[in-house]
């Protein structure tokens, strides 16, 4: 039997105005906001790190194929060019610097993120952990635009040599045979870079699009602690 001095209606009104606690905390929400930043981080590395051991692996298996040399053999013999052993040499000596090369960049930008990595990872000041998320989102455009500047620059060095080889012979080009060399160049690149972009743009984007979404967060978090 219900107490006669019971009001249903003075019960849900105080009911309503408890405070109701949040489910996380700022620094639990921090918290994992962090650890979320740190692990796209890590993904990152780790991508470099494959796309490095693919490269380098598919430079070594190439040094013992000849399709390359065919390939570019057939491109030269078509513009005219009469092929020796000093041609193809000085290819194979400019194609093997080249890949060093490129190799390379993509080492030292493998050790940046892995640097990178190690420093968020154990970042403890939010300012600092914040800045820290700028600076490898930074690496990661430049690594993404040093690519696609390498394949234009590779290509323009691998015209070079053609040129070159042309002039040594002696040999010139019609004004039609120029023009479908030239086409075919411009169109290469421009596939390239167009393969380039739309792979880190898939690859790389989508963890980077999470990691500024984690970014705008703490910053906010990082305002409001300001105020």
């Amino acid at each position: 039997m219900l107490n006669e001095d019971f009001n249903i209606d003075q019960f849900k009104k105080s009911w309503q105005e408890q405070p109701v606690s949040d489910v996380y905390n700022t620094s639990e929400i921090e918290g994992m906001l962090n650890k979320k930043s740190t692990n796209y981080v890590k993904y990152i590395f780790w991508i470099s790190l494959a796309e490095f051991l693919f490269f380098a692996i598919v430079g070594i298996c190439t040094i013992f194929s000849t399709q390359r040399s065919n390939s570019f053999t057939n491109i030269l013999e078509k513009l005219g060019v009469q092929m020796n052993d000093d041609v193809e040499m000085n290819f194979e000596h400019l194609y093997f610097a080249l890949k060093v090369f490129s190799l390379l960049i993509t080492a030292i930008f493998v050790f940046l993120f892995y640097r990178n990595y190690l420093k968020i990872k154990v970042e403890c000041n939010l300012k600092n952990f914040i800045l820290q998320i700028i600076k490898f989102k930074r690496t990661v455009n430049l690594f993404i635009f040093t690519n696609i500047g390498l394949l234009i620059v590779f290509s323009g060095i691998i015209t070079y040599f053609i040129m070159n080889v042309l002039q040594a012979q002696n040999i010139h080009l019609n004004q039609a045979t120029l023009i479908v060399f030239i086409t075919g160049i411009v169109i290469s690149i421009g596939l390239g870079v167009l393969l380039i972009w739309l792979y880190y743009r898939i690859v790389y984007g989508i963890i980077m699009s999470r990691l500024s979404r984690n970014l705008e967060q703490l910053q906010d978090i990082e305002n409001e602690k300001g105020q």
